[in-house]
């Protein structure tokens, strides 16, 4: 169900690559939630970091959409940069099998492929 790799590059590093990566595959960066940042301003302790990337395809969400306007609560994915153990970590949740928990549509699947495909190219170039 999850996609996730290791990289040796730093956390910022990253981040700044999966950002290029994103706009490299005709997706767009629509909003960037730095949750490691919000739990430490909300004084909780919490010595990791984690950045929550808001990324889409607008052909491919209007695809999803059109078919099936409540799947407009699975959009848009979401790629993450987080640190574990000491470690840079890259990960998604698979599309495909999101969407098929969620629709038997099999045109959503083929979306669902679609996006897969390219997000996981995407985790893999920024790493």
């Amino acid at each position: 169900m999850y996609y996730i790799v290791e990289t040796d590059k730093s956390f910022d590093q990253a981040s700044a690559d999966l950002e290029s990566a994103v706009k490299h595959h005709g997706f767009g960066v629509l909003h960037v939630h730095d949750l490691g940042a919000t739990l430490r301003s909300k004084g909780i302790v919490f010595d990791k970091e984690c950045k929550i990337f808001e990324v889409c395809n607008p052909g491919q969400a209007a695809k999803v959409l059109s078919t099936d306007m409540r799947l407009n609560m699975a959009l848009p994915c979401r790629i993450s940069v987080f640190t574990e153990k000491g470690k840079t970590m890259i990960g998604l949740i698979k599309p495909v099998q999101m969407l098929s928990a969620l629709s038997e549509d099999a045109a959503l699947v083929e979306v669902a492929k679609e996006v897969e495909e390219k997000t996981i190219q995407m985790v893999d170039e920024a790493k």
